[in-house]
């Protein structure tokens, strides 16, 4: 079974820092693009960045130069630094991850459970 589980939430005050943490683990083949999603209480999950296998990454225009993602794929590992918050940046963030289990197999989504962000103004 493959799992991610992010880390790195909490509250903090506008204008501050958080770094979320995405740890991948089981039975992965190859992992590949990998990606931060949010989603905000009455609003649909929305992306928020993603990174391929090779470090092509990709930003919402809402935090465009106030996020940045990353990854380590020896550690099997996305992160998100978060600076600048906002309360509209409010929301649970999930760690989103296409996986392939073996050599044959269709590459899937696997999710995260998800992690709260709450930013205080």
């Amino acid at each position: 079974q493959v799992q991610l589980v992010e880390s790195g939430g909490g509250l903090v005050q506008a204008g501050g820092s958080l770094r979320l943490s995405c740890v991948a683990s089981g039975s992965i083949f190859s992992l590949n693009a990998m990606g931060w999603y949010r989603q905000a209480p009455g609003k649909q999950r929305e992306l928020v960045a993603t990174i391929t296998s090779v470090g092509t990454t990709n930003y919402a225009d809402s935090v465009k130069g106030r996020f940045t993602i990353s990854r380590d794929n020896a550690k099997k590992m996305v992160y998100l630094q978060m600076n600048s918050l906002k309360p509209e940046d409010t929301a649970v963030y999930y760690c989103n991850a296409e996986i392939g289990t073996s050599r044959f197999a269709v590459r899937r989504d696997y999710w995260g459970q998800g992690t709260q962000v709450t930013v205080s103004s």
